[in-house]
């Protein structure tokens, strides 16, 4: 398997949703992550995405309302990346989140990322200059 993640700069928060071993898959390749789950389970979601942009963390989550903070809500955020998955798999999404990290690593940052079994969109946010 290539190392693809090794001294990479992306920054990921995992949400406590994601799958343990999704975070550990990310953390295996070198990829910074902090799991909310390690930090706080009370967290609310706007804390999550609020917490995310202080640290420059892109954040991973399988709960589609953070597309209401930052698309209707105009919430500023370095990037989320979305699980659509209906069987809740890990290894799928594993797989997709890895070919997404090997082929389309500059798609990440500054885009919510939806991922679901047979496709994968980035849709660009809006960004802080």
């Amino acid at each position: 398997m290539p190392q693809f993640g090794e001294n990479e700069t992306l920054q990921f928060l995992a949400d406590v949703n994601v799958e343990k071993t999704i975070i550990d898959f990310l953390r295996q390749f070198g990829y910074l992550v902090q799991s909310v789950a390690e930090l706080s389970t009370s967290m609310l979601d706007e804390d999550i995405l609020n917490y995310a942009q202080r640290n420059n963390f892109i954040l991973i989550t399988n709960d589609k309302d953070f597309g209401e903070f930052v698309f209707r809500q105009k919430k500023m955020t370095k990037g989320i990346i979305l699980f659509r998955f209906e069987n809740q798999k890990a290894i799928e999404k594993i797989t997709t989140i890895q070919f997404v990290l090997e082929h389309h690593q500059d798609k990440i940052a500054n885009h919510f990322v939806v991922l679901s079994p047979k496709k994968v969109r980035f849709i660009p946010l809006e960004v802080n200059i």
